[in-house]
């Protein structure tokens, strides 16, 4: 028998090769594909912790449905060299080839910077969030009013009022306003102690109504040392059956900021605690968790007024007239206890 020419075993040697690498490279493409979720243009939170390592990012991305299985997607990062580069950050995914994923992971979040205060009312933190990330207010106040997070906080008003937490977020900077209004409550949610709800109750108060007093708090001062004591004031006038009398629930009631007028304080609204009784239907701006801590854990007092001194520190006192006396220390010209009765 003649032996085959050294051009022929050199083409099927060519071809043989080329017909497994097209094999190994079609069952791989086929590998992928079964391990890739079904295309989806919903957008899937997902965090990535600094340090996660590589099987602990595939997991999350498995657990939050963005990948299929978590084994292969390490694999694929692997041989693409991508396990030391995919950056941490909040990601909100949409279900994609794992090449196309990776490549988001890599590239890492394009993140803005949202700063909501303390105290700042749901119409002040949509017109941040159009500052800081381009969003439309009236969308970003249509996503405040989702009936399941309404439910899941348990508000009493129509909107997420109180539970935007004020703190600085940051986020990407395509999010939606329906993913941005869930990224606050879930830190308000996080930040919840559960023993909280438990003292609530005992002080005869809801959730809801603690978060709303708290929110008038914060309306009032950002002074720790005030705190307290704002708060032991209001808890005092709901306990003798007083109005709150409370300013930041007129700047509510007339849905902005600007110095308060005596016609203000007439305002008719159910939010103005000058003449309603109790507390307004709902919380009115965001308060922090030192609100909340000094509404619940005020010292005992007899305060039942106070008025703000030099620097935004405040004065108190027992009694009306006191009250009076302590005004006409704090402003200049100075005016008769009489002229401050009228």
């Amino acid at each position: 028998m003649r032996s085959a020419t050294p051009g022929t075993n050199t083409g099927m040697k060519t071809r043989l090769v080329n017909a497994l690498t097209s094999g190994v490279l079609g069952v791989w493409v086929a590998v992928l594909s079964a391990c890739t979720a079904p295309p989806s243009r919903e957008r899937i939170e997902v965090t990535i912790p600094p340090g996660s390592t590589l099987e602990a990012i595939a997991e999350s991305l498995a657990v939050h449905g963005v990948i299929r299985y978590a084994t292969a997607f390490s694999r694929y990062a692997r041989m693409s060299r991508g396990t030391d580069s995919i950056r941490p950050g909040v990601y909100f995914l949409e279900r994609k080839p794992l090449g196309e994923l990776l490549q988001v992971l890599k590239r890492g979040p394009a993140l803005g910077k949202l700063v909501v205060p303390e105290g700042a009312m749901l119409v002040e933190v949509a017109e941040a969030a159009e500052r800081a990330l381009g969003m439309p207010p009236d969308s970003f106040i249509a996503a405040a009013q989702d009936a399941k997070l309404l439910k899941r906080v348990d508000a009493r008003g129509g909107t997420l009022e109180g539970y935007l937490y004020p703190t600085a977020y940051y986020v990407p900077v395509e999010i939606t306003p329906a993913e941005l209004v869930g990224q606050m409550v879930r830190e308000f949610e996080s930040r919840w102690r559960l023993e909280w709800t438990r003292r609530a109750k005992g002080m005869g108060f809801s959730r809801d109504e603690l978060v709303t007093l708290a929110s008038i708090v914060s309306g009032e001062t950002r002074e720790d040392d005030d705190r307290p004591l704002v708060a032991s004031v209001y808890r005092n006038r709901l306990e003798r059956g007083m109005r709150l009398q409370a300013d930041p629930t007129v700047v509510y009631a007339l849905g902005r900021r600007r110095r308060l007028q005596n016609r203000d304080y007439r305002i008719d609204s159910p939010y103005n605690t000058y003449l309603i009784d109790g507390l307004p239907p709902h919380p009115i701006s965001q308060p922090s968790t030192a609100s909340i801590e000094a509404v619940l854990d005020h010292p005992p007092t007899d305060y039942l007024y106070f008025v703000a001194g030099a620097g935004g520190k405040h004065v108190f006192s027992n009694t009306y007239r006191e009250h009076l006396a302590a005004i006409r220390k704090i402003r200049r010209p100075r005016v008769s206890v009489e002229e401050l009765e009228q």
